[in-house]
């Protein structure tokens, strides 16, 4: 038997690494567009961003350590979560960015939860984008 609200999923698994961010956010996108939510551009960038913290924050000393992106589509909007397992939200006066990733993402998404989870550590990332 069907559930009332069907949902498509893609799960990704990697290590947070600049080189893993060109094929996340295109495999997102991708899903994104084959099931018709989001807006893809929106979806892009948001996506970026929230790799591009975890794999410039999260593992500090020049490490690096495994993320997770999981993204469903649901009738009238795509969720997308990134997950680390790495330090926390916490201040890194070594950051190499200007800081206006969160900034970014919460312009382009009509949700955002910020979240560290009870097991594993790191931080976990929730976004909601509404379609078109």
């Amino acid at each position: 038997m069907a559930s009332a609200v069907e949902m498509e999923r893609l799960e990704l698994r990697t290590q947070a690494t600049p080189a893993a961010v060109p094929g996340i956010r295109r495999a997102v996108v991708d899903f994104a567009e084959l099931h018709g939510v989001g807006i893809g551009p929106d979806v892009a960038l948001a996506v970026s961003e929230a790799i591009t913290n975890a794999v410039l924050h999260a593992y500090r000393d020049e490490q690096s350590g495994p993320m997770r992106v999981v993204a469903c589509a649901e009738p009238d909007r795509l969720v997308v979560v990134v997950r680390d397992y790495g330090c926390g939200m916490s201040p890194n006066p070594d950051s190499p960015g200007l800081g206006l990733g969160l900034a970014v993402i919460g312009r382009l998404v009509t949700e955002l939860n910020i979240e560290r989870p009870d097991e594993g550590g790191g931080t976990r990332l929730r976004m909601c984008f509404a379609n078109g």
